[in-house]
């Protein structure tokens, strides 16, 4: 397999058991912390769940730059957008379930109609929550975000994407949607691989099929092409900007391959996979499978009893791709 050396990636980046772990939402609240001391501009707000999200660490660091608003989430954004409006940088956090998901009409007005730079921050999103329950559990966030105007949407595959995902936010003056996650994960990126807001990531070359994806469950689309590697050449691809969306990366190697795989821990309708579907309809009409939650809620249990219970595991990924015989397919190299 073809390791885009461009990118330096872990070394050990085939074994799970090697490779340290963190949850996306740390590289977040230190980044944040960093971010601050680089910009006074910027704010922290959260919606009683400090310690959860991580805003803790900029609260303690700058205590008068914080506003804890309580558990009102559409107060959260609202103020965020005033203060936006007067000139500062505001990062909101809260559970993904809540913001976007409680507040989406105060995000859509007062934030995204008048193109205000306010930064909302959504953790514990997709099943990771585990024990939480499907009402806890985002599998909806990515498609009511992307939707907006104005609005970017970024999800980064781990804590070191994170960390630079979150400085790169706060020098860029969009609205923008930054997707965590609660549970660690294997980090694969290394503090010397480069992240740009809308430019996807080739992280591994190949020539059979497409796989896409972002987020921490992008880890287990890897392990799913090592496993296939001796009989389906995967190319990897990292989205972690679902918007704006890097169409040129995209069709590249959907012309390449003439299959695309997208993989999510989110609804494929309207997630990555709709996101996909629509670019590839509209610029390189190809066959592609979208592999996620299929119209349907998540359940109470651990992250890793409930990514192999809905078919999200390394092992499940790879043998859904193997029934697929994109290898064998090649007369339907770039048709529909």
């Amino acid at each position: 397999m073809q390791i885009n050396s461009s990118l330096h990636l872990a070394e050990a980046l085939w074994d799970p058991t090697v490779l340290k772990s963190g949850a996306t939402r740390q590289g977040f609240g230190k980044a944040l912390v960093e971010a601050a001391k680089r910009d006074e501009r910027i704010v922290g707000l959260c919606a009683d769940l400090t310690e959860s999200t991580q805003m803790h660490l900029f609260a303690e660091a700058f205590p008068e730059r914080f506003a804890q608003v309580g558990v009102a989430e559409q107060n959260l954004v609202t103020v965020a957008s005033g203060m936006a409006a007067a000139g500062k940088i505001p990062f909101c956090s809260s559970y993904a379930a809540f913001s976007p998901g409680r507040n989406w009409e105060q995000i859509r007005t007062t934030i995204c109609y008048n193109d205000r730079n306010v930064k909302m921050v959504g953790s514990h999103a997709g099943l990771s929550v585990g024990p939480d329950g499907a009402t806890h559990q985002a599998l909806e966030d990515i498609a009511i975000t992307r939707v907006l105007p104005n609005m970017y949407v970024i999800v980064p595959a781990d804590v070191e994407q994170a960390y630079a995902a979150t400085l790169a936010i706060a020098q860029d003056t969009h609205p923008t949607y930054l997707r965590l996650a609660r549970e660690k994960s294997p980090i694969f990126t290394t503090s010397e691989t480069p992240f740009e807001i809308g430019k996807a990531q080739v992280l591994v070359e190949g020539t059979d099929v497409t796989l896409i994806g972002a987020g921490p469950m992008l880890y287990e689309g890897l392990r799913a092409a090592y496993l296939l590697g001796g009989k389906i050449s995967v190319e990897v691809i990292n989205l972690h900007t679902i918007k704006p969306f890097d169409v040129e990366t995209v069709v590249a190697s959907a012309r390449k391959t003439g299959a695309v795989v997208t993989l999510e821990e989110h609804q494929i309708n309207g997630g990555i996979g709709g996101a996909v579907a629509e670019v590839l309809a509209e610029h390189a009409p190809t066959k592609i499978h979208r592999i996620g939650m299929r119209d349907c809620f998540g359940e109470s249990g651990k992250a890793a009893e409930l990514w192999k219970h809905f078919g999200l595991t390394a092992e499940s990924i790879a043998q859904e791709m193997s029934v697929l015989q994109f290898a064998d397919d090649n007369d339907s190299k770039h048709s529909t």
